[in-house]
């Protein structure tokens, strides 16, 4: 019941914040205009940024997988990866593409259900972090542009606050685990289990520092890429592509990425649109019939990928036998027992 009212409180956000968007014919036309005049080599190149990032997560999530111990190739993994693009995609909240690539990646390694969990998360962890180093250096950078309106400085301050919020939980967590006081923790306290999960990772990363620092600094061109991704989009757009340059897009892409992570709308749509709006329109001066465009035709490059990714899934066959209906089954329940946690964490912040 939580999941489907979290799913259905997503929905109506999505549908009303679309609705404001979409709500003047005149802005519509103008968006269709700026759509049929776009330049499909940059297109192109968007997706091919798009496409570069996602193969350099794969090679990240490869070492972080040796160090557990799990060696599979990249071409599965980037079968993993793709697939769970489509489910992170195409199903509402964020957690069904992790919980369906883990468990394929238990059908590769099986008998390592705790080191292919770790690997998944520190994923995550790492690619976190460096995202809140690379808005950091953006936000010192170029202070002064993005405090330029009230509305923008909102945006920057939801960024601080999203940001300090989760380092203070990965700073935290890591203490716990210095002092060893992670299987201390009372048992009733939220989020216990992944604070013990996330113990047993610093643990095992740390003593392995070498390769855990590469995947940090691989992060930063995965970031780049990321970001390059809806700068060409932008490009492809004629009479707007003088009016920011790519160290623009360096500084505002942060702010839309973190911003949209937080899941009150389906796949962050509709909320993305606005973040456009408010952030080309006031501080490049882009008009909102084009913003909107320039959002909207990011996402769909990233559709795109997400198609290729449900495709790889209706012939991936893992390595040990191939998928049965059964297995089908436990993706299904996994995906919904994920929505449900999420469903409970995010009431337990509401309160």
């Amino acid at each position: 019941m939580k999941k489907k009212i979290l799913t259905l409180i997503q929905v109506v956000v999505t549908l009303f914040i679309l609705g404001w968007l979409f709500r003047d014919p005149a802005t519509n036309r103008k968006m269709l205009e700026a759509l049929g005049a776009a330049d499909p080599l940059w297109i192109l190149a968007s997706f091919a940024a798009f496409g570069i990032m996602r193969f350099l997560s794969v090679i990240r999530w490869q070492i972080l997988l040796r160090v557990q111990g799990i060696h599979i190739g990249l071409k599965r993994l980037s079968g993993l990866t793709l697939i769970g693009l489509f489910f992170n995609i195409f199903m509402p909240g964020g957690t069904g593409g992790d919980v369906v690539k883990t468990l394929y990646l238990l059908r590769e390694a099986p008998g390592k259900k705790a080191q292919a969990l770790l690997s998944v998360m520190v994923d995550r962890i790492v690619g976190l972090i460096v995202m809140f180093l690379v808005a950091g250096v953006a936000l010192a950078a170029r202070y002064d542009w993005l405090m330029k309106t009230p509305a923008t400085s909102g945006l920057v301050l939801s960024l601080v606050v999203i940001a300090g919020g989760s380092l203070a939980f990965l700073a935290g967590s890591f203490a716990i685990t210095g002092f060893g006081l992670a299987q201390s923790l009372p048992a009733r306290l939220p989020l216990r289990g992944k604070l013990i999960d996330m113990s047993e990772a610093y643990n095992l990363y740390a003593r392995a520092w070498q390769p855990t620092l590469f995947t940090l600094v691989l992060s930063l061109p995965i970031h780049l890429f990321s970001f390059t991704q809806f700068y060409c989009v932008a490009k492809a757009f004629p009479g707007i592509a003088g009016l920011f340059t790519f160290t623009d897009f360096l500084a505002l892409m942060p702010i839309v990425a973190t911003i949209t992570a937080v899941p009150i709308s389906v796949g962050g749509t509709g909320v993305r649109e606005g973040l456009f709006v408010k952030l080309l329109g006031d501080l490049c001066g882009i008009a909102a019939a084009t913003a909107i465009v320039v959002s909207l035709t990011g996402y769909l490059v990233q559709v795109i990928w997400g198609v290729i990714g449900g495709i790889v899934y209706l012939f991936y066959r893992s390595g040990t036998p191939p998928l049965a209906q059964a297995v089908q089954n436990d993706i299904a329940e996994a995906v919904n027992a994920a929505g449900a946690a999420e469903a409970d964490s995010a009431e337990k912040i509401t309160r």
